[in-house]
């Protein structure tokens, strides 16, 4: 029998639809807007996620895994760490068959769902490689973090809480990270090209992306 972590009725009702990680994140994307994180909350749980219907990629990242967790799997998150003038990335991870998928929430058209076809975490990562760039055109993603298993944080009810949840980005910035890159490859680095750059400032919400302020964790 499921633990039901004290959802509601309605939200366990929801929970059994998104029985996929597909249908997970095409919940994602049809009914949950982008937030911006403009509003001084820096992180809320997936109750208040579909309560208010809008999400940045952390929140979203924590619905998804919670979901993922109330059909059996682990509650999986991963960081990706960008450099300092560019946001980080953060998403729920999960496997099928063998292989590595992820679950993300974001406004522009790059760094979205990956399919479960990764053989390793690092092949998972670096598909999101040549799409994280900045509008001059510089490619930014350095480092991603040890998978996260949520269920570690419970204590912080992060599941349904009414509070903001700005601890889990500052735990998540502390764990351990992994670098992609040596400082020869860094220097290497082409940039993209103009058409990349055009097609990447897309986005689902002309909300955009919120800016990065001192003191405030750098999530997309």
């Amino acid at each position: 029998m499921k633990n039901n972590f004290g959802y509601s009725k309605t939200e366990i009702r929801l929970f059994k639809k998104l029985n996929t990680p597909r249908k997970i994140q095409d919940f994602l994307v049809k009914n949950i807007r982008h937030n911006p994180a403009k509003d001084g909350v820096e992180c809320r749980s997936p109750r208040q996620v579909l309560k208010l219907r809008r999400a940045h990629c952390m929140e979203g990242a924590l619905l998804a895994a919670a979901i993922l967790e109330f059909h059996g799997e682990r509650p999986l998150v991963m960081d990706l760490r960008a450099t300092q003038n560019d946001l980080d990335h953060v998403v729920a991870v999960f496997k099928r068959h063998g292989c590595w998928g992820a679950v993300s929430k974001t406004n522009h058209m790059v760094l979205r769902y990956r399919e479960p076809v990764y053989k390793s975490i690092r092949e998972l990562v670096m598909s999101y490689f040549h799409e994280y760039f900045l509008d001059s055109g510089k490619k930014t993603l350095r480092e991603y973090s040890r998978l996260f298993d949520l269920r570690h944080l419970n204590y912080l009810n992060w599941r349904t809480s009414e509070k903001d949840l700005e601890e889990i980005s500052e735990f998540l910035d502390k764990i351990r990270h992994y670098k992609i890159l040596n400082k020869k490859q860094i220097r290497d680095l082409r940039k993209a090209d103009k058409i990349e750059i055009r097609a990447g400032k897309l986005i689902e919400y002309k909300l955009g992306r919120a800016k990065i302020q001192q003191g405030q964790s750098k999530i997309s």
